[in-house]
């Protein structure tokens, strides 16, 4: 009988004290793995929401600052972008094409963005994923807003559906633009980015709102008069098209900008950066994710060292069990002393139980690891932001698996040196 059934049979014998110790040590693997599995994939995540953009372009600021900023919805900008140094871009050869986007508004907690048509067109994530419509249309209007699928969902708001924008952020505001109120005509499906957590509307539309909003203040003009409100938009709506189209005449908040050919991105990038006419500054989106991961990478870290140690505490747990059932198998080792065993093989027997114990419990945790990433990566997707792509493990999780079944083998070899040191009489005396 060789060394590897007796093992496998000496473990069936004890199969519920040993299902117990597999499934502790496989709870342990799937929250190392889970933590890991969700850092890289939450960096694949991030990186995938700018997919296809080549430079973020803004006013003078940090790069990790102006990403989040223009990508992720934390923040806003301290100064706006003028139209001409858009104009001047958008001319360059180099750039195909551009998306404006302009911040500074919210409508009950969520961000406010004005863009145009370019940002159903050109906007990529996950990859290279388009947004689409799940319902009505693309705004063609000043008055109409498309509306992200997590606003969508949890204000009950549906197309045809009026909403009022209001001044600055934050969920609640004292200044409503009350007199330009916008007409949903459009809910994008989820995304899982912090697309799905924006209301969407045109920049003409962001212009003639604060114009209309600026003439209530100065003219004291009275919204339920409907002559009043009808002339204040006509007067708004000559402004937000003074030579500008489509852009407006608003000052824009961010630029994302998608090149020809990428290999053009580092000298766009220095021109715009040195540009004398206007301070911006232009950063390539995963060079300053790098930056943005320096600065969280301890938390990462700290998250990672907490799956070790509760990997530690499960292998500890495991010790244990081993040392108090080893009196109980001491008569066992005992009689295969008796038939010719040598004390290596007794010890070789305990280290192979406990590594069979230990690489169960890691497969079971890689594999209840996949599980609850094929059910809860929809879940993530849709209300945190996260896309996580379920897959084969990485070659970095393939390591914490041969760590853990290594670490298990170390472990086996204290209950086997305390057999190897058992006498052959020990165990076969009568105890009185």
């Amino acid at each position: 009988m060789t060394l590897l059934h007796l093992a496998l049979r000496s473990l069936l014998n004890r199969r519920l004290t040993v299902g117990l110790t597999v499934l502790s040590a496989a709870c342990s693997v799937m929250l190392l793995l889970g933590v890991e599995r969700l850092r890289t994939e939450s960096r694949q995540s991030f990186m995938s929401t700018v997919a296809g953009t080549d430079l973020v372009v803004g006013a003078r600021s940090d790069g990790p600052q102006l990403l989040l900023q223009a990508v992720f919805n934390i923040g806003y900008p301290t100064r706006n972008i003028g139209l001409d140094a858009y104009e001047e871009i958008a001319a360059n050869p180099a750039v195909a094409w551009i998306i404006p986007l302009s911040v500074g508004d919210t409508h009950r907690g969520f961000r406010v963005v004005g863009t145009n048509e370019s940002y159903l067109t050109h906007y990529q994530f996950a990859r290279d994923r388009h947004l689409e419509l799940e319902s009505g249309d693309w705004f063609s209007g000043e008055d109409s807003a498309v509306l992200g699928a997590a606003v969508a969902r949890e204000l009950g708001y549906r197309v045809g559906q009026e909403m009022v924008v209001a001044h600055g952020a934050g969920e609640i505001s004292f200044a409503h633009h009350e007199e330009h109120p916008f007409r949903v005509s459009g809910v994008l499906a989820a995304t899982g980015t912090p697309v799905d957590r924006t209301v969407l509307v045109s920049l003409r539309g962001i212009d003639a709102m604060h114009a209309e909003f600026q003439g209530a203040r100065d003219q004291t003009v009275d919204i339920t008069d409907p002559l009043a409100v009808a002339m204040a938009r006509a007067e708004a709506h000559d402004h937000a098209h003074d030579d500008h189209g489509e852009i407006g005449s608003g000052s824009l908040s961010a630029l994302l900008v998608g090149l020809h050919q990428r290999g053009a991105a580092l000298g766009l990038q220095r021109s715009i950066n040195e540009s004398d006419a206007e301070p911006l500054t232009a950063v390539l989106p995963g060079v300053a994710l790098q930056e943005l991961w320096v600065v969280v990478g301890v938390i990462e870290r700290s998250l990672l060292l907490l799956g070790g140690f509760v990997v530690v505490v499960g292998l500890m747990g495991m010790l244990s069990n081993l040392l108090a059932t080893l009196d109980q198998r001491r008569r066992e080792m005992a009689i295969l002393r008796s038939v010719g065993a040598r004390p290596g093989q007794i010890m070789a027997l305990l280290v192979v139980e406990t590594s069979l114990v230990t690489a169960a419990g890691a497969v079971l945790g890689s594999g209840l690891v996949s599980a609850a990433m094929l059910f809860g990566a929809p879940i993530l997707e849709t209300r945190y932001g996260l896309y996580l792509e379920v897959g084969a493990p990485s070659a970095a999780e393939l390591r914490l698996l041969v760590g853990v079944v290594l670490a298990g083998t170390i472990i086996g070899l204290i209950p086997g040196w305390r057999v190897y040191r058992h006498a052959l009489i020990d165990g076969l005396t009568p105890r009185l």
